[in-house]
């Protein structure tokens, strides 16, 4: 009898030691992680924590940040900062490649490529400090947060929370070098997914004491799974350029028929970031009026606030912007244009140089629109819904795709191991024999 197709893929993970030998540590570390995330910080009442957070702290930039580190702010534990200083510190430096030519040349070097991290580091620390002691001085300001508030407790905060986000980082890095896939795209995804099934156990809560009908459950399950089948089929959907690169013989150096390929161009390339740009902008008034206590921004913030018209058109506006913004970041036509202009490849029809940048810009500015109006919808459609079906709870769509992208990269390494692993083998056992009376004489 056949094994089945999962059984038999674990299997294979299984016997392969260097494949294994990664997702174990990769789980260790994750492991680490979440005990971690469980350490409270001292002098930091939790309950009074929660329930801010629970009132009025689950919305806006601070319910945004918390999804993304794992309840790790709400619960004020030494992780409370999680990954995302590291992050953004990235981010700062790629698009000062995109904007200082000095920066964009060393990030075509290797010894460039470690110095760029090695500030994203230093950087890092920075911004871990200075996120610290906001942090510590949003908790001072909530009743009964803070046992003992003064400086100390604040340069305490700063000190605990700043080695907590280096620690972090250190263990994304490892993951990235000794485990199985991106260590920081990964926290992010474990932080994500353990909170599901807290959330599911309330959905089914949520039924039980009458406050979602059942038919509104399914029908919410149903767009759910038509979400998730969605953002699958964009996050692999890719215009295809097909490419010729000649190719010479060894011997006579004759040149052969061209090799056929092709370049993908994602439809989505921005990823989520166009979302998580958009709506931390949005959310500043809200931030600042809660922070600063003006009736103003108190006001602009209620403008601004989730289902209302100037959120969605807002929201639109500044996801389609940063999407074409954050792509023209992360793709730059001129060096694909100049790196297969020196394989000697080019473009049937189009002119190695300006000519192929050019055309290959124009094409993807055309699929970016799409993938632009895809997220827009990824971001605005949990709102709709809730208001549709009356739901007391939002399923997000910035969520899904950091899930569904980090889980197919992820897969993609996995199956690339898998290959390799066969082609190694392939290798060591196989014998390649020749024929001819030569053949023994290694000829």
């Amino acid at each position: 009898m056949a094994q089945p197709k999962p059984v038999e893929a674990l299997s294979n993970i299984r016997n392969t030691p260097e494949l294994w030998q990664k997702i174990t540590f990769t789980f260790i570390c994750l492991l680490v992680y979440r005990i971690g995330s469980h350490v409270t910080a001292p002098g930091v009442d939790v309950t009074a924590m929660l329930n801010f957070f629970q009132n009025q702290g689950s919305k806006g930039l601070l319910g945004l940040y918390d999804l993304f580190v794992g309840g790790n702010l709400s619960r004020s534990t030494i992780f409370a900062l999680g990954i995302m200083p590291y992050i953004s510190a990235s981010i700062f430096m790629q698009i000062g490649a995109a904007v200082i030519p000095t920066l964009d040349k060393m990030q075509k070097d290797e010894e460039g490529r470690k110095k760029i991290t090695q500030w994203t580091r230093y950087f890092t620390v920075g911004l871990a400090a200075v996120q610290g002691y906001g942090y510590a001085l949003f908790t001072s300001g909530i009743t009964g947060a803070v046992i003992n508030p003064g400086s100390g407790f604040i340069l305490q905060m700063v000190l605990f929370l700043t080695t907590g986000a280096l620690f972090v980082m250190w263990l994304g890095e490892q993951i990235t070098e000794r485990g199985l896939g991106n260590g920081a795209s990964l926290l992010i995804f474990f932080s994500i997914v353990e909170r599901f099934i807290p959330g599911i156990f309330q959905t089914f809560g949520f039924v039980s004491t009458g406050a979602v009908k059942p038919l509104a459950l399914i029908a919410m399950t149903a767009v759910m799974l038509g979400v998730v089948a969605g953002v699958v089929t964009i996050t692999l959907a890719a215009r295809r350029i097909a490419i010729q690169i000649p190719q010479r013989t060894m011997a006579k150096g004759r040149q052969r028929e061209a090799a056929r390929n092709h370049i993908p161009i994602r439809i989505n390339s921005a990823g989520v970031m166009p979302i998580i740009f958009a709506q931390s902008l949005i959310v500043v008034p809200g931030a600042a009026a809660q922070f600063s206590g003006l009736p103003w921004l108190a006001d602009v913030a209620d403008y601004l606030a989730p289902g209302t018209w100037i959120y969605y058109l807002l929201s639109a506006v500044l996801i389609i912007f940063f999407t074409y913004f954050y792509t023209s970041i992360i793709f730059n036509p001129a060096d694909l244009s100049e790196n297969l202009k020196k394989q000697g490849g080019f473009i049937p029809g189009i002119k190695p140089g300006s000519k192929t940048a050019e055309y290959i810009g124009h094409i993807v500015e055309r699929v970016t629109l799409p993938g632009a109006i895809f997220l827009t919808l990824i971001a605005l459609l949990p709102i709709w819904l809730a208001d549709l079906f009356a739901v007391p709870f939002r399923f997000g769509g910035t969520s899904l795709l950091i899930v569904v992208g980090v889980a197919l990269d992820t897969m993609a390494q996995v199956q690339q191991h898998l290959l390799l692993r066969k082609y190694d083998g392939f290798m060591k056992k196989g014998r390649v024999r020749f024929r001819g009376r030569n053949a023994g004489a290694g000829f």
